[in-house]
């Protein structure tokens, strides 16, 4: 489980195909401290690390992962989110994330705001994932607010701090990002039906 609070960055600096399967080694200040077959997520998907050397980890990506999130799209020198997962006997800080993204959505606008950065984003609602007004959502592995909640579109607010410390700074309209909608909101929309 994670909480969507992201504690690095990393860089893609190596994808090998093999099969259906990807596998990605990322380069970063936590990979060192990583163990095999521990789980970490990366820009919201979470992988299993398969290898570590030195500031280096490698990861495998299955057809499925690479078709429900937006892995395939990266290249070397790509950058991610990095969260290992959460700690028992830390704070609680986010939301609930699993690292199960449930489909890929679209910047369509970025508006810098003097210090802060609007970010409005667009994801196909015949999924049947739903964002509400104040509600919690998690972009690349990103824990956020969303407002101007609609049906199929949504934006959130980004602070310098995050923007300067996850990939949000890279982002550009047209960009794919991996999307995890609540957990608390999917089961009441289960329950409840369409």
């Amino acid at each position: 489980m994670f909480t969507g609070i992201i504690e690095t960055k990393g860089k893609v600096v190596s994808i090998q195909k093999e099969g259906t399967n990807y596998h990605f080694d990322i380069q970063s200040t936590v990979s060192h401290q990583l163990k095999i077959d521990q789980s970490i997520a990366h820009s919201g998907v979470c992988l299993t690390v398969v290898a570590v050397h030195e500031d280096m980890h490698r990861v495998t990506a299955i057809d499925e992962t690479l078709q429900k999130t937006n892995l395939g799209t990266w290249k070397e020198g790509s950058e991610v989110n990095l969260e290992r997962c959460m700690v028992a006997n830390g704070r609680f800080d986010g939301h609930v994330v699993q690292g199960h993204v449930d489909q890929i959505g679209t910047v369509t606008q970025v508006q810098e705001q003097d210090g802060s950065w609007l970010f409005d984003f667009e994801y196909d609602p015949s999924e049947g994932n739903v964002t509400v007004e104040k509600g919690s959502i998690c972009i690349n592995g990103t824990s956020l607010t969303c407002f101007n909640s609609e049906e199929g579109k949504f934006r959130v607010a980004i602070i310098p701090y995050t923007y300067e410390h996850t990939n949000f700074n890279q982002l550009k309209v047209g960009d794919t990002v991996n999307l995890e909608f609540d957990i608390i909101g999917k089961y009441v929309k289960r329950l409840l039906g369409k």
